[in-house]
């Protein structure tokens, strides 16, 4: 006899969630299957905080959106994926207004993604491609062992286009943070080398 694996749903992971002890939890969906988060390393949660930092200080002073942590976002025409980018930008004009207290049911704008020893570098790009495909315009993936990032874009034809910025280089907002710039050398602290 054959043994179905059950996929769940944005739906039940917000059900989860909202159960009494469920915020403890996180979870992310890839193709209904169900993917417990772990708590991140310090290192991991200090370069979150640094680079949603960098641009809630430029929000500050260009009012273009929203910059948060490990929000959930899900396409609107896929209940079977839900991703909680490291980082994520949301632009001004996509964001509903009041602030919903749900999970957002579209894709950042900008997502960054910071590799952990929990995850490869593989998965990592298989979820770039997903908010690619799905609407968000920049994604960083962020490699701490490497002192470096790669940027992700959807090319016209549909393929996703890699650029690796090193120590040495910079980071751009692009058309999304026009004028954005941050260092990569700002973020790795000293004691990381």
């Amino acid at each position: 006899m054959e043994v179905k694996k059950r996929l769940y749903t944005v739906d039940d992971v917000w059900e989860m969630q909202s159960q009494p002890g469920g915020a403890e939890y996180n979870y992310e969906l890839v193709a209904g299957e169900l993917i417990e988060m772990s708590p991140v390393n310090l290192l991991h949660y200090w370069l979150a905080s640094e680079i949603s930092g960098e641009i809630r200080d430029y929000l500050k002073q260009h009012d273009l959106g929203y910059v948060g942590a490990e929000g959930g976002f899900s396409p609107p025409q896929d209940r079977y994926t839900l991703l909680a980018p490291d980082v994520a930008f949301v632009s001004k004009d996509r964001m509903p207004q009041p602030l919903p207290q749900t999970l957002a049911g579209f894709m950042p704008d900008l997502a960054v993604e910071i590799m952990s020893p929990s995850n490869t570098l593989r998965q990592l790009r298989e979820k770039a491609a997903i908010y690619l495909r799905n609407g968000t315009q920049l994604v960083w993936i962020v490699i701490p062992d490497q002192k470096g990032i790669e940027v992700c874009r959807l090319t016209e034809d549909g393929a996703i286009k890699v650029e690796v910025i090193g120590i040495d280089g910079a980071l751009s907002g692009e058309d999304i943070l026009p004028g954005f710039k941050l260092p990569v050398r700002e973020l790795f602290p000293p004691m990381t080398s």
